[in-house]
């Protein structure tokens, strides 16, 4: 008997003998004859080229390296008899790990509720947070390097080819000094006063389908943005804003970071504008759904939950070849 093939079913020998401390109990115990398990508990300590059990007509005892090999002969025995229950938890997404990339915007509150829950629900699958753009999250998706994101986007320029759940949908607002005068003056800044201001803004990059709402906003007015500064993340912009640099259109939920010097406002629109409204923005969990694992598949469903809609809702349709696209 070779050690390196030893089968649990010798180990399972051992351990009898071992509790018993007497091979006929042992051999009762086990459903079998004496003589079988005598040769192989004798095979099993050839194999290993030392004694396990000591043995005289009136005892059997072990040996030092019996009563050190015990401890984890049992833990062994007990993970293989897991094994099947921790298959099927996994098959059926209760055990695993995600990889999970989010836009700071999704930080504020949604994301550390959804973690915390989910948790809670569901201890056994790790979570892997990791703070990303849009843009690195689809490098990141493509190179398989997460499992999922969640990322912004302008409604109806979700990312195509990805499994997509809209989880948020909300309105621009307008992130500006506290000492300026349309913090001071209005409560609802006019847009032809918003858009004579100087702009600090995202690169087009990170977010371009809202960088281009926003910049259609100001061409379809008569305006041609006056970009200030450019930053990646919302919180330096709103930092610049507080700074003085200028004005800022940020994602309602940034509304959440309260920075001294800042101040969020609704802008106000004259009535029957032509052209384009105030952008929206989306948040979207996306993932690569060929390659969706079990545990990730139970994260869907759970956020899904948690949005209060039925499964099909707010979920991106599948197409022939079974891959979910935006709609």
């Amino acid at each position: 008997m070779n050690d390196a093939l030893i089968e649990l079913r010798v180990w399972r020998q051992f351990l009898a003998v071992a509790e018993e401390l007497h091979f006929g109990r042992a051999a009762q115990r086990l459903h079998m004859t004496q003589p079988p398990l005598t040769q192989a508990i004798a095979q099993l300590e050839r194999a290993l080229g030392l004694l396990l059990f000591d043995r005289t007509r009136r005892r059997v005892a072990l040996t030092p390296a019996g009563e050190a090999l015990l401890p984890d002969v049992r833990e062994v025995l007990a993970r293989a008899q897991a094994l099947p229950a921790r298959a099927r938890a996994a098959a059926q997404g209760e055990v695993g790990h995600i990889r999970l990339a989010f836009v700071s915007t999704v930080g504020f509150e949604q994301l550390p509720a959804w973690v915390r829950a989910f948790r809670s629900a569901c201890p056994q699958v790790s979570l892997e947070l990791v703070e990303a753009t849009g843009d690195v999250q689809l490098q990141l998706l493509e190179r398989g390097e997460i499992d999922a994101g969640l990322l912004l986007h302008s409604p109806q320029f979700a990312p195509p080819g990805l499994a997509g759940l809209r989880v948020a949908r909300e309105p621009l607002v307008l992130a500006l000094p506290a000492a300026h005068p349309l913090a001071v003056q209005a409560k609802a800044p006019p847009l032809a006063a918003v858009l004579a201001e100087p702009l600090v803004i995202f690169p087009r990059r990170i977010l371009p389908s809202v960088y281009d709402a926003i910049f259609a906003l100001y061409h379809a007015a008569g305006h041609s943005p006056q970009v200030a500064q450019e930053a990646i993340q919302m919180q330096t912009i709103v930092n610049l804003v507080a700074a003085g640099l200028g004005l800022a259109f940020v994602p309602q939920s940034v509304m959440q970071f309260q920075r001294t010097g800042v101040v969020y406002r609704r802008v106000a629109t004259p009535p029957r504008r032509p052209g384009p409204a105030l952008p929206e923005c989306e948040t979207r969990l996306v993932w690569n759904a060929p390659a969706a694992g079990p545990a990730l598949l139970r994260f869907v469903a759970f956020v899904q939950a948690l949005q209060g809609t039925a499964p099909g809702e707010g979920a991106d349709r599948s197409s022939g070849d079974g891959l979910l696209l935006n709609r």
